[in-house]
């Protein structure tokens, strides 16, 4: 009787160590899924493969986002300015290949590498991301400087509408006033990606097709700064969708690395809004 009850008791004790394996099996794949499914409404980036190149046993935090993102714009920032500077040089002595250069060095440098890692979704992306940042400095930096040239005191005016366009977005974003649903996420990319194949064809008209043009992209018309106003305003609320991308990493304890794509992508952005901001201006000043 005795060993009956023995065997009965382990066998409970057995089943019980089973089914809480079970449950928490079935823990963990219910989160893996509410991750996978909640990153891939929040960036372009983050498609159904994304994750399985992304590994780590620490989870994504804020601090550590916010770190990489003060990290990545103090590269641009220090090469736009070493970039004007040789902008300015070049500017003085008439070498204005050297200025384009920069320009288009830049531009192209970072699509590239821009490409690479959205194609090879690298688990280290920090060593790119920050080749990416040189070369959107040095990008940044030289047409900085021609703008400024053209228009005095545009690149500080530029400068502190970027940077109030990001913290009101920000408040906005906290706030709750807007909410980055799965909705409005493919919404804002659908934009994202119409303006920037229109970019694209104008780039390529005005290196193969000079003598045309895609109307109102570049005039400083009526139509031509709404153009600009609107794309501004694209750019802006895409900010939503790289906090909302942030703020769900943390919430779901994405890996480490994930601070590195949180971080690319306000900068992206940030980038984005400042070049619109400062070609609205040129527009208004014309």
């Amino acid at each position: 009787m005795d060993g009956r009850l023995t065997n009965l008791l382990n066998t409970i004790k057995n089943n019980s160590k089973a089914t809480n394996n079970i449950v928490r099996l079935t823990k963990d794949l219910t989160l893996a899924g509410l991750i996978k499914m909640r990153y891939s409404t929040s960036n372009p980036v983050m498609t159904q493969n994304f994750w399985s190149n992304i590994q780590g046993q620490n989870t994504m935090t804020l601090q550590g986002t916010i770190g990489k993102l003060a990290y990545l714009l103090g590269i641009v920032t220090i090469t736009a300015f070493i970039s004007a500077y040789v902008a300015l040089d070049a500017l003085a002595a008439g070498n204005t290949s050297v200025i384009s250069g920069m320009a288009w060095g830049g531009f192209i440098g970072g699509f590239v590498v821009a490409s690479m890692l959205f194609i090879m979704r690298p688990e280290n992306p920090g060593a790119l991301m920050t080749i990416y940042a040189v070369l959107q400095g040095m990008f940044v930096g030289a047409i900085s400087l021609v703008f400024e040239a053209f228009y005095t005191g545009i690149i500080i005016q530029a400068a502190f509408g970027t940077l109030f366009i990001t913290g009101g977005m920000l408040v906005i974003y906290s706030s709750r006033v807007i909410r980055p649903t799965p909705t409005f996420n493919k919404v804002i990319y659908s934009l994202v990606g119409a303006i920037m194949m229109l970019y694209l064809v104008s780039i390529l008209f005005s290196l193969f097709l000079k003598p045309y043009e895609i109307p109102f992209v570049h005039s400083s018309g009526p139509i031509g700064i709404g153009f600009t106003i609107f794309v501004l305003s694209i750019a802006a609320l895409s900010l939503i969708s790289d906090f909302g991308f942030i703020e769900s990493g943390v919430k779901w304890q994405a890996p480490k690395n994930a601070e590195w794509w949180g971080a690319f992508g306000v900068l992206v952005t940030i980038i984005w809004i400042y070049i619109e901001m400062i070609r609205l201006l040129s527009k208004i000043r014309d």
